[in-house]
């Protein structure tokens, strides 16, 4: 069978043209090398970015020498497989040229065995600046895109936010970022294996178009082996000579997203044979699932929602955007541990936005067996391109690649063209010449489409994140299709304007807040930069002017804080009910809304930024609300107050609305039956009234229950306090109050807080809101944080961490 040989070690490297070579790591990069070898500080820390982009202006080389093994080098045909090259690179074998690459999305192979020896071959690949090269090409073509990037950076197929972006540095990073292998092929190897299914009420047939890469005509066969979830062999071992052929599956145990049922996951092994000898294997792992995007009209416009197994579900994620800068600091583990925290929170869903990366395989592994549907966009965003004929094979090459590596996966949800490109061009965003538009067009209505068709027909194709369904119609329209939805936030709208809109999938909205201390403590040393106004926080806020938008709306809700760790508290809880009203009110719609996918998820440096999880991996307040407003059962309070009319203090005497009206969101396939309590409470947490409702809820369903007056409340010193009953257990809780918490008479609630084996206790005496646990350096990882306490106890989950050192505070602190 093919041979495979990895040649990862014994490499070095130097700046072309250098004296002194260094040791290098593959797979690796050029930052990551001269870090490791003492050359360059860490580009995260201060300013050092500065230094590390002027890096990028030089070209360099690396070189490696090996022996090739028997089994390959007695292989008939031996190819130089290149599955990263980032992303200018000439290659040369022995002295011979064998290739370039300028793509770091694209796999490259190069039939070698012409140029190998059996001993003491020299490897050298050539990386050139990518900078020099993005200048050159946009002063011979115009070619815009986002403000924040490198200008001229749509000019090269390299992850965009590598050049910058309003939340990620310009460190336009280079080398051998993927697996760098030698391959030999006896008579023939799998081309590709794309399996279909069709659905049938008690059997699922597997469709297998097998494509074999032949040196040669021969009497190939090939044989198909399926494998239950369990592990179990189903006995279901055929063999074949032509394509396609099926086969079925009887009694399936379907894939279910996160929420939903079992990630039941079934082992394909394709083994091509020729005259009894095995020559290639193709082996995966595959669930038995429908899924796609249905869209009906209704009595709103059209409908926008992922439809599993024949049931349109409520999407509930966020936008993945890459986890490191330094694309070799990204490992399985660490991914592992970033989706398992969104499984933990109720994501169902995730987006993998269109200015970074395709991720490697075992992020859809780990996707597979969370249950976390994919949105995956391709690699162009807030950019217009050369469309050239290079440019167009180039990307031609670079979709069918990746549609043929990720296509197999249960969780890939729909393949998406482009992030933000047909709205901003349709305004003219972006184009200098009017063939922009109509190459645009070319691009993602005709040429991506058709590499769907081809390769992947059974997923579904989106134009562009937001569209309705392209041709430049109305692409962020409230009734269609998919919107991003920023008022919050860049329009210094107030939280409560989400609840003016009804859109049909929201795949983009967000808030910013600060990270941890102790995340800007890998930044800086020094307590003068400690200041959200100083050049090193400006440094690690690429936002233009949030830093004063933040503290817009931290006028706008809360008293000025009086301690820096205050201030980025604030924030956070800023961001976190920003999210959460957006995500609550979309709920309470549940049928006319479909998905409320929230940006970001996480950051690629330690940075202010839109992220619910910081560049090291602390979760931020709005991540513990996730865990709350995506719950699979959520009650949610749709209140009135002054935060939600008129907030000026010195507005002429008006009648303030005060009132709540409650809702129970079901997103599972079950109905249930609960009961809602509420109670009015002082500020010291004593109540003066109280009310209770049992319902039946629906599965997937959205209820309302009657809206209740409340005129005679004190908004300054009175608060509501709700939950959600089932079996006598509370599975929703929250609290409201109807004024900006700048204005609410807090009294201190004496917070105290103990661990006890593996919880922790928290004590108050009075109300206590967004009470935040912490320990001496922040690693707690607790069942939840940033919650709303009545007086008494409440007692978290340690899940991850030492509980020493702790510390407590809540609302009242910030003063």
């Amino acid at each position: 069978m093919s041979s495979i040989q990895l040649l990862h070690d014994g490499w070095i490297m130097r700046k072309q043209g250098g004296t002194e070579w260094l040791k290098a790591t593959v797979p690796g990069s050029v930052y990551a090398d001269l870090m490791a070898n003492g050359q360059m500080a860490d580009p995260f820390w201060k300013d050092n970015e500065n230094d590390a982009f002027q890096r990028m202006e030089y070209d360099y080389e690396y070189q490696s020498h090996f022996d090739v093994n028997e089994a390959v080098f007695a292989a008939d045909r031996i190819l130089l497989r290149a599955e990263g090259l980032d992303t200018l690179a000439d290659l040369m074998l022995n002295g011979r040229p064998i290739g370039t690459c300028d793509n770091m999305h694209r796999t490259y192979e190069f039939d070698v065995k012409p140029f190998l020896r059996e001993k003491d071959n020299q490897l050298e690949i050539v990386f050139h600046s990518p900078l020099q090269y993005i200048r050159a090409a946009y002063a011979h073509c115009r070619a815009d895109g986002a403000s924040d990037a490198t200008t001229g950076f749509p000019h090269l197929r390299k992850a965009h936010c590598m050049f910058g972006w309003d939340w990620g540095p310009r460190l336009p990073d280079a080398g051998i970022w993927r697996t760098l292998s030698l391959v030999g092929v006896t008579k023939a190897r799998l081309g590709g294996v794309y399996v279909t299914q069709t659905h049938r009420r008690d059997t699922v047939d597997l469709g297998f178009t097998v494509e074999i890469d032949a040196l040669a005509p021969d009497n190939f066969v090939y044989d198909i082996e399926i494998t239950a979830p369990d592990g179990a062999g189903l006995g279901l071992v055929t063999q074949f000579t032509g394509s396609p052929r099926s086969v079925t599956v009887e009694n399936p145990r379907l894939w279910w997203p996160n929420g939903l049922g079992e990630q039941a996951l079934y082992g394909v092994k394709v083994t091509l044979r020729s005259g009894g000898t095995v020559l290639d294997v193709w082996e995966r792992r595959i669930g038995l699932r429908t899924l796609t995007v249905e869209q009906q009209a209704d009595q709103w416009g059209t409908s926008f929602a992922h439809k599993i197994n024949g049931i349109p579900i409520f999407a509930m994620g966020a936008d993945y955007i890459p986890e490191d800068n330094i694309l070799s600091r990204i490992t399985p583990e660490r991914t592992r541990a970033l989706l398992t925290h969104c499984v933990q929170a109720h994501f169902n869903s995730i987006r993998i936005w269109g200015g970074g990366y395709y991720p490697d395989d075992y992020f859809y592994d780990i996707c597979d067996e969370l249950g976390l549907i994919v949105w995956q966009d391709f690699m162009f965003a807030c950019a217009v391109y050369d469309l050239n004929e290079q440019f167009e094979a180039n990307i031609i090459a670079e979709i069918t690649d990746n549609i043929r590596r990720i296509r197999h996966h249960a969780c890939l949800g729909l393949w998406c063209g482009n992030n933000e490109m047909e709205m901003f061009v349709k305004q003219g965003e972006w184009v200098s010449a009017p063939r922009q538009q109509s190459d645009y067009v070319k691009m993602y209505e005709y040429i991506i489409p058709k590499l769907v068709k081809q390769y992947d027909p059974q997923t579904f194709y989106w134009p562009a994140s937001p569209s309705s369904g392209g041709a430049f119609d109305d692409p962020n329209g409230e009734n269609r299709g998919d919107v991003h939805y920023w008022e919050v936030w860049h329009g210094l709208k107030p939280f409560s304007e989400y609840r003016k809109y009804h859109f049909r999938y929201l795949s983009e909205f967000g808030f910013q807040s600060f990270p941890s201390e102790h995340t800007i403590d890998t930044f800086t040393d020094n307590p003068a930069d400690k200041n959200i106004f100083s050049y090193i926080m400006e440094k690690h806020q690429r936002n233009n002017a949030a830093n004063g938008m933040l503290v817009y709306y931290l006028a706008q809700t809360y008293l000025y804080p009086n301690r820096f760790d205050l201030l980025l508290y604030a924030t956070q809880l800023l961001q976190a009910d920003a999210i959460r009203y957006g995500v609550e009110h979309f709920r309470r719609h549940r049928g006319r809304c479909m998905g409320t996918i929230y940006w970001q998820l996480n950051d690629c440096w330690p940075v202010a930024s839109w992220a619910s999880i910081d560049y090291c991996g602390r979760l931020k307040a709005l991540h513990y609300k996730a865990r709350h407003f995506f719950a699979p059962l959520l009650l949610s309070c749709e209140e009135e107050g002054l935060h939600t009319q008129n907030t000026n203090a010195n507005a002429e005497p008006y009648e303030v609305a005060q009132s709540v009206r409650f809702n129970v969101a079901n997103d599972t396939l079950q109905p249930h039956n609960v009961t809602v309590r509420w109670e009015l409470r002082d500020r010291d947490g004593k109540i003066t009234r109280r009310h209770s409702d049992t319902l039946t809820v629906p599965p997937l369903t959205a209820t309302w229950l009657d809206k209740t007056e409340l005129p005679e409340l004190n908004r300054n010193e009175q608060y509501v306090s709700y939950s959600l009953w089932e079996n006598e257990s509370c599975i929703s809780e929250g609290t409201v109050i109807f004024t900006m918490p700048k204005f609410f008479r807090f009294e201190d609630p004496r917070l105290t807080v103990t661990a006890e084996g593996d919880e922790i206790v928290v004590r108050a005496e009075s109300y206590a809101r967004y009470v935040q646990v912490q320990n001496a350096d922040d690693t707690l990882l607790l069942s939840d944080n940033f919650f709303d306490m009545n007086p008494g106890e409440k007692r978290i989950k340690v899940w991850q961490g030492e509980a020493e050192g702790l510390s407590v505070k809540s609302v009242y602190d910030i003063r």
